[in-house]
């Protein structure tokens, strides 16, 4: 990435708007879009003492943790409130905001607003209309972003700066050069790592990784990775396998800044009634691809007593090939395929137990989802659950279907077994909500801050874009 693009801000074509401090209606035109409509007043995070340009200045009043309000920047390259990283980018803006923090936000586009907002910056529109990736290109709209966030970086006064994947280094570098704490966002495994664990189970199956997928290796991608990583005074990890690939991979332990995710409980809750009699209802929430091991799932399922009166229901979209490829597992009355739905939380509280035996994944918020609902996470030990397992949770070690297996026999032979664990897994949930989970992500941001130091810098550096290796 480093001198492949232009070092200056690049010409400002995106919709830069105050943002109106009264109620949003869902669904109505988003003003940010348009450009209209009433204008907050002042200028983000420029409340009390003035600062140099890039370091917050002071702000008066009590956030929620009994601490000073933050001033802090929010990079996210994509569509803010859409399905999956959307969700999760939404929801801890959401939080900082409810909480008391003045959030200037920097996205692709916003699909679900957030009142309150000091200032949102959309860098896919362009008056008033999105501007489709495909026409800039995905580098090219990714590095702009950058770009744009870095430009608004430099013209306000922030204490931190959260950002995200493939739209962070020039950003990150600017506020390790002015001492603010830039924070990077690791919502997966250290990249390297999940292109090879990636890479080792879609040659044991025989098959091809789509074209396009994430995790098919790409030079560029983990290039522009490691600039990011390199700049960023700390990285957000969501669980401890998610650490761990830092730390194997040289990174210090100071840099690891652990937070995690969570689920919205006026969306997700567990039925009042106990289950109605029958089989072991077992579900399957997610994009059905290799690295989600729902080959592992429908193996054990088949090889287990539930598969002999119990349903197997599996939710989403298949990779091109991989539904081919698991016909013969498909092929059986027990299992069905319910395709892309709009209300997992249905899904969920009509079934006992959740199969997620990945092979990599960062914290995957179905399982939050799912045990708020009452659902029984059986997971791997690489999916980032927050459980005790054989208590609010099952665990077996990744590809091992042979435990997977003895857990749903168990599960469905023993029904007093399924009542435990399922009352074990909603108390569990209980401290397992985006709020709860923005609390930690403060505690992250405060940790950062305070170890910027009173001059304020990381440490020596520029943001010419010269990768100095793992943060250390």
């Amino acid at each position: 990435m480093a001198g492949s693009t232009p070092s200056g801000d690049a010409a400002d074509f995106s919709s830069e708007v105050r943002v109106p401090q009264g109620p949003v209606t869902r669904g109505a035109a988003d003003p940010a879009a348009r450009g209209t409509g009433t204008r907050a007043t002042g200028t983000a995070g420029t409340t009390g003492t003035a600062g140099t340009p890039g370091t917050a200045a002071e702000t008066t009043g009590t956030a929620a943790d009994g601490g000073r309000p933050l001033s802090v920047l929010y990079s996210f390259p994509h569509d803010l409130g859409n399905p999956g990283i959307g969700t999760t980018a939404w929801h801890q803006v959401s939080d900082l905001v409810a909480k008391g923090h003045r959030v200037t936000l920097v996205t692709g586009t916003v699909a679900r607003p957030v009142e309150g907002l000091e200032k949102v910056v959309e860098t896919l529109r362009f008056a008033g209309r999105r501007i489709p990736r495909r026409i800039i290109g995905l580098n090219r709209s990714l590095t702009y972003h950058d770009l744009r966030a870095r430009s608004v970086l430099r013209r306000g006064h922030f204490d931190v700066v959260h950002t995200w994947p493939l739209a962070a280094a020039r950003t990150l570098a600017a506020a390790r050069r002015s001492g603010v704490a830039g924070l990077r966002e690791s919502p997966n495994t250290h990249t390297g790592h999940a292109y090879r664990v990636v890479a080792r189970e879609i040659a044991s199956l025989g098959v091809r990784l789509a074209t396009g997928s994430p995790h098919r290796f790409n030079a560029w991608r983990l290039r522009t990775e490691q600039d990011e990583w390199s700049y960023a005074g700390g990285i957000l990890v969501p669980s401890e396998t998610v650490a761990d690939t830092f730390r194997t991979a040289g990174f210090a332990e100071r840099v690891l800044l652990r937070h995690r995710y969570g689920y919205d409980p006026d969306v997700f809750r567990a039925a009042p009634q106990g289950r109605e009699p029958g089989g072991l209802r077992a579900v399957y929430v997610g994009r059905c691809e290799p690295r989600k091991g729902l080959h592992h799932a429908l193996r054990a399922w088949r090889a287990s007593e539930a598969s002999v009166d119990g349903t197997f229901s599996i939710f989403g979209s298949f990779d091109p090939g991989y539904r081919e490829h698991l016909a013969p597992l498909l092929d059986h009355p027990s299992v069905r395929l319910a395709g892309f739905s709009g209300d997992v939380a249905r899904a969920y509280r009509e079934s006992d137990v959740l199969l997620l035996p990945s092979v990599e994944e960062g914290s995957a918020l179905v399982i939050y989802e799912a045990m708020a609902s009452g659902c029984v996470p059986l997971v791997s030990d690489v999916a980032g659950a927050y459980v005790t397992d054989g208590v609010s949770g099952f665990l077996h070690r990744a590809g091992d279907e042979a435990t997977l297996t003895s857990q749903l026999d168990d599960l469905a032979t023993d029904p007093e077994l399924l009542a435990r664990a399922r009352a074990a897994t909603i108390a569990r949930a209980a401290d397992l909500t985006w709020s709860d989970a923005g609390d930690q992500l403060i505690t992250a941001y405060r940790t950062a801050i305070d170890r910027v130091g009173g001059s304020g810098r990381i440490g020596a550096g520029s943001d010419d874009l010269r990768p100095a290796g793992p943060p250390r």
